[in-house]
């Protein structure tokens, strides 16, 4: 079955007249119909900007997409007009932006908001009629009374803004939704709300989903493949089984499971990772991650290749050269050889 979605060694920069920012470098992953891609890095790992680039939304004149491809369906969005990109955003591809209180327009009432969709895509020939009661059912599958329709967003709570919000990416029904971080200002209790009724409304419309976070108990609960990224690259990838329960990982993913709070750990205080992420003005020529790794080689200088563990479990290490057949695309590859990594497991 070809993917829904497949991204081949894109890369991205912002480039002004005094600097110019790589901040996507050659990262490759494909999604099928129905599944959820998680993908998470800390603040400025190139996450959101992937997003953008898939809906062609990059800053006009600073943001330039450098090289590969961003295939939906078959064809490649690069090649496509603004035109015939705004019929993608929205009606086949949406996004549920990480901060509802900007991602709306405060003048305007929730109703008109999601009906602009439906307008301006139509995607079934629906008539006005048509499009009241889909707006309707729209706010009833995010758990809003249809009677709210006329409030404007100051009226609602953030948990209720963020499901507007979802609401109006679910409007068309698109077969592929980008959450970017959709929980972010929400309270705990409201978080879990969101993610569930995110996952029932995924499993009902069958739609293909990109969670983008920095949280691993969310990757956990609504994932089927997750990528790490560093530094613009994507450092290891694999099923959520992979990531969770492997006994080899990227250093840079133990040191984020090793950053998770537990109720089990006798500790004065978390485990942090140390320094910076590098520059994305002047990245280093070798491992991005080096500066930081406590397991760093001499042969780090030089820029690793992406190892195959085992079946698309995938990391890009010096360190695994030893235990996969071949960079890339090897098959699968003996583990019991490696030494699993200390707190590697939530």
């Amino acid at each position: 079955m070809k993917p829904l979605l497949s991204i081949e060694n894109l890369a991205v920069a912002y480039q002004t007249d005094l600097e110019t920012v790589a901040a996507v470098n050659g990262i490759s992953f494909a999604i099928h119909k129905g599944q959820t891609l998680g993908i998470v890095g800390e603040t400025g790992a190139g996450k959101t900007t992937t997003a953008l680039s898939i809906l062609r939304l990059l800053p006009d004149r600073t943001g330039i997409i450098k090289s590969g491809k961003i295939e939906f369906e078959g064809e490649d969005l690069l090649t496509y007009s603004e035109r015939a990109m705004r019929k993608v955003r929205g009606e086949k591809v949406a996004m549920i932006f990480q901060d509802p209180m900007t991602a709306l327009n405060p003048v305007i009432p929730i109703g008109k908001q999601i009906a602009e969709a439906l307008i301006l895509h139509n995607p079934d020939g629906m008539s006005r009629d048509d499009i009241e009661d889909r707006v309707d059912a729209s706010l009833k599958m995010v758990g809003i009374s249809p009677q709210r329709k006329g409030d404007y967003p100051h009226q609602f709570s953030g948990g209720m803004k963020q499901r507007v919000i979802i609401a109006i990416a679910l409007a068309c029904k698109p077969k592929l939704i980008i959450a970017d971080e959709p929980t972010t200002a929400l309270d705990v209790t409201i978080q879990a709300q969101v993610l569930q009724m995110i996952n029932d409304l995924k499993s009902e419309l069958q739609t293909a989903m990109i969670m983008i976070t920095h949280d691993l108990g969310i990757v956990a609960q609504t994932c089927d493949e997750v990528a790490v990224m560093y530094a613009g690259e994507i450092v290891e990838y694999g099923m959520m089984e992979d990531i969770f329960d492997a006994p080899v990982h990227h250093p840079y993913t133990v040191g984020l499971f090793g950053s998770i709070p537990s109720l089990d750990q006798d500790v004065e205080r978390l485990y942090t990772i140390d320094g910076l992420m590098p520059d994305p003005t002047n990245l280093p020529v070798g491992c991005k991650f080096m500066d930081r790794c406590p397991k760093v080689m001499p042969i780090c200088q030089e820029a690793p290749k992406t190892y195959t563990i085992s079946g698309k479990h995938q990391i890009k290490c010096h360190l695994f050269s030893d235990i996969a057949q071949s960079p890339s695309d090897s098959g699968k590859a003996d583990t019991n050889t490696a030494e699993p990594d200390k707190g590697a497991n939530p």
